[in-house]
């Protein structure tokens, strides 16, 4: 079974720019110390200032890992001025079509 991180992002209006290259910053942070983390940015088209994240883990261990560790702490203190809300979920796959 899959476990994937969700992340709801509302950005400060005018603030997206700084928002994505922050989330960049703490991706790249992420793969260096998650040398197999995968995530995608999207970027609402109906709400201007809502990003959705996500990204697949290879165990609920990995996902509690690295949200203790000082990278994705760190990475979301550096972000706190630039966000109205966030809300992280943790998933876990029920159903799904395509791939393999």
């Amino acid at each position: 079974m899959s476990v994937y991180t969700l992340g709801i992002w509302l950005v400060h209006p005018g603030r997206e720019n700084d928002f994505v290259q922050a989330w960049r910053d703490l991706a790249r942070k992420t793969q260096e110390d998650f040398p197999h983390a995968k995530a995608v940015l999207m970027h609402d088209h109906d709400v201007r200032n809502r990003f959705i994240s996500t990204g697949p883990w290879e165990s609920l261990e990995q996902v509690e890992q690295w949200r203790a560790s000082a990278v994705y702490t760190q990475g979301i203190e550096a972000m706190k001025d630039l966000l109205e809300h966030f809300e992280p979920h943790t998933l876990d796959e029920a159903a799904g079509i395509g791939g393999d």
